[in-house]
């Protein structure tokens, strides 16, 4: 496995993970990008927090949000940048996930099922996430037998593209898709964002604490993969017995997904 490489902070984009943490960071810039996305009028935003980590099951990955906000109307925000392709269905997937996450600690801070804030998920891809062609992509549930029909769950996803050209959307969001592939245009709102970009990164205190945030990532490489490794020490073994997933899982608190992967990705004897 390669080492993790700690990128220049100088060298820092929109892209980059805690740039656009740090840029979103400013409600102004934050509330401006919901409003010009959803052709919507936002009075206010909260952050729920600046990066927030939602705990899932015991041995099950843990969700960590880039914007999670929410406005005065009570619908809750989660905002990513999705910079690299996951093979298959895995944005979707992942997004299935963040949902569930974001509903658990929801009704954490009291919530009844039946009173659940609205949310949406958007994600930022310098992608085409579906190979169709949009600048934007909008899911909600609806009835298959019948497409007006809407399950009304107040959940929906949308997925931005920087590679798009099918479809109207804000000028000033087509602008920033192209600041995203690092094309910089006159747009207002893009050149506030590209300002605040290079007014930070001449704080001092906003290097030191993105190289702090760095290296405690790097630590917590090195430590999920000591964790992988002992897993692994305990899971291989008793897949050897033949035991059923179910009992491994047991033993292990390895969820059965886990336990499939790895019994998949393991050399199929020959005899």
């Amino acid at each position: 496995m390669s080492e993790y490489r700690i990128k220049p902070w100088e060298e820092l984009t929109i892209q980059d993970d805690y740039m656009f943490k740090l840029i979103m960071s400013r409600k102004r810039i934050c509330k401006q990008m919901l409003e010009r996305i959803l052709h919507i009028e936002i009075e206010d935003i909260d952050y729920l927090e600046t990066e927030k980590t939602l705990a899932a099951r015991y041995h099950s990955k843990g969700v960590r949000l880039d914007v999670y906000v929410k406005d005065d109307a009570g619908t809750v925000y989660n905002i990513e940048m999705q910079v690299r392709k996951p093979e298959g269905d895995g944005l979707s997937k992942r997004t299935r996930y963040y949902q569930s996450m974001m509903d658990v600690d929801l009704m954490a801070l009291g919530a009844d099922y039946d009173s659940l804030n609205p949310t949406i998920i958007i994600f930022i891809c310098p992608f085409d996430p579906f190979d169709a062609g949009r600048y934007l992509y909008t899911f909600e549930n609806r009835c298959i037998e019948d497409t007006d029909l809407r399950l009304r769950d107040d959940a929906r996803k949308i997925f931005l593209n920087t590679k798009g050209s099918i479809g109207e959307i804000d000028s000033s969001i087509k602008a920033f898709l192209q600041y995203v592939d690092g094309v910089l245009t006159a747009d207002r709102f893009v050149q506030e964002i590209d300002e605040e970009i290079q007014k930070v990164k001449m704080i001092e205190g906003e290097a030191v604490g993105y190289m702090t945030y760095e290296m405690k990532i790097k630590e917590e490489r090195k430590e999920e993969r000591k964790e992988t490794i002992q897993m692994m020490l305990q899971v291989l073994p008793l897949l050897g017995k033949n035991l059923s997933l179910e009992e491994i899982s047991r033993q292990t608190g390895c969820t059965i997904e886990y336990l499939r992967q790895i019994k998949a990705a393991l050399p199929t004897a020959s005899g």
